[in-house]
């Protein structure tokens, strides 16, 4: 039987957002592979071996996935929330390219509900308009860059969303995140800080930009900054779908 590899978002946490694609692919597998938490979330069964493996390994990871593939067997490589936002996809096309003996393997991306998306429907529509999507990690870009963007984004009029804001290692960024957006922003814009959201964790908090400490997120945490027409209706945050002429 020929091998092949799928990228399958489990989505943010909650079970019951994983897609039946997702849950028939983990069926069909005979491998798996992924970051350990991720790879902690798929029920062992027979004939069904999980090669969990460290942080910051992606590359290897889908070399890995590739050569299991090439010897025929049924890889899925599991990322959180959509494998193409800042995860395994993009790894494994990396490694694709570096290695063009794998350019004809069979490859399927399966799509996943990301943590911005799962945010945005607990607290209303904030992302209802126009938006972007950052990851506020340099580890594979320099800050500079961050800031660049997030600086366009911010005088474009776009509804943001952050990953990765701050992690005990760059605990300064998203200090810097927050000075940036009150030059650009005026203080009443809301900001919506979700963490752990759809998990017992879970905890969402909506402040104004005057309000907003960087204490507020971690690594756990997505960040969305709504544009100058978000505002709140009742308990719900959402953004208008037309902007004035």
């Amino acid at each position: 039987m020929s091998g092949w590899v799928m990228v399958a978002g489990l989505g943010p946490g909650d079970d019951a957002l994983v897609t039946p694609q997702v849950m028939e692919a983990l069926a069909e597998a005979t491998d798996v592979v992924g970051y350990i938490p991720y790879v902690a979330r798929v029920k062992p069964r027979q004939g069904l071996t999980l090669h969990p493996s460290d942080n910051r390994v992606e590359l290897d990871r889908a070399g890995l996935a590739l050569k299991m593939a090439a010897e025929g067997k049924r890889v899925v490589i599991v990322s959180s929330g959509d494998p193409g936002v800042f995860a395994m996809a993009s790894a494994l096309f990396e490694a694709v390219e570096a290695n063009p003996a794998a350019s004809d393997t069979d490859i399927r991306i399966l799509p996943g509900i990301t943590a911005m998306l799962a945010a945005a429907a607990r607290a209303g529509a904030p992302l209802g308009h126009d938006f972007c999507a950052i990851n506020l990690s340099d580890n594979l870009k320099p800050f500079t860059e961050v800031e660049r963007r997030l600086r366009h984004a911010a005088q474009g009029g776009f509804a943001m969303a952050f990953y990765n804001p701050r992690s005990a290692s760059r605990p300064y960024q998203f200090s810097r995140v927050l000075e940036i957006l009150r030059e650009e922003c005026e203080p009443e814009r809301l900001i919506l800080f979700a963490r752990a959201v759809s998990t017992p964790e879970e905890r969402i908090h909506t402040v104004s930009l005057a309000e907003a400490q960087p204490e507020m997120a971690d690594m756990r945490t997505v960040v969305i900054v709504g544009n100058e027409l978000t505002r709140r209706v009742g308990k719900w945050v959402y953004t208008p779908r037309s902007v004035p002429a």
